[in-house]
């Protein structure tokens, strides 16, 4: 893919692909191109050149809401949280897609709508316990810190049941503990088939959870390889360091 944006290169020529149950995380200095690619993949900004297939369908050229239908979630580097309302509330706004209701449907109270809303609250109080913050359910989202803002993002991203999920810098403002929890759902998910994309700065993470690091500069691909091998790449020690 190639991204121009009044003539300047964002992403330049970049190809990659991510499988189910892999976790691929695109790395760089600011300015990289690292979410610009996301958002060309996830259709909020158009490409100059290149397509995006997913499950070997092209994707190119649909809307962000068409392609999350098609089962591909994602989250912001600004935090998208509706502050006022609960956290249940929150996580529940990403399984609208999922949830036939009808405006009629919910003010006559038809058996089928209170059904599926049961459903709808059981898979967000679900996935709240997977993330270890379902003690938070009821509380305003405003309320929270920013790290547990950050994980019911997360948590609305991945409670639709994503085939493949886009987290852009998940671990800004999480502690080492609540790092240490989102990796292990990470790759609880990774065992589940579920394909992750991941732009990430936080190492530790990048090297807990990946099982390939693509490395960007100046909107090109620079290196891509497993994540013991990173550290000793030439060209990744001189845009990080200076030098190799």
């Amino acid at each position: 893919m190639t991204v121009r944006f009044s003539g300047l290169t964002a992403v330049n020529g970049l190809s990659f692909s991510v499988q189910r149950g892999e976790v691929l995380t695109l790395m760089g200095p600011n300015g990289a191109g690292k979410t610009t690619a996301f958002n060309a993949i996830g259709g909020f900004v158009p490409m100059a050149q290149g397509h995006v297939a997913f499950k070997d369908q092209p994707i190119t050229g649909l809307r962000p809401a068409q392609i999350a239908a098609l089962g591909i979630r994602r989250t912001f580097q600004n935090n998208g949280i509706l502050r006022e309302m609960s956290v249940l509330e929150n996580v529940l706004t990403g399984l609208e897609l999922d949830t036939p209701s009808t405006f009629w449907g919910c003010v006559t109270r038809w058996p089928a709508s209170d059904r599926a809303e049961r459903a709808a609250t059981g898979r967000a109080r679900a996935m709240l316990d997977k993330m270890g913050i379902a003690d938070l359910a009821d509380r305003p989202a405003g309320d929270l810190s920013f790290g547990q803002q950050r994980l019911v993002e997360i948590a609305r991203a991945m409670v639709a049941g994503a085939e493949l999920i886009m987290l852009d810098e998940p671990a800004v403002g999480l502690s080492p503990g609540d790092r240490l929890h989102l990796g292990e759902s990470l790759r609880d998910l990774a065992a589940e088939g579920i394909a992750i994309l991941l732009v990430e700065h936080v190492q530790d993470l990048v090297m807990a959870v990946s099982d390939q690091v693509l490395v960007l500069n100046y909107g090109e691909k620079i290196a891509q390889c497993p994540p013991g091998e990173i550290r000793n790449n030439k060209h990744v020690l001189e845009v990080y360091l200076g030098h190799a």
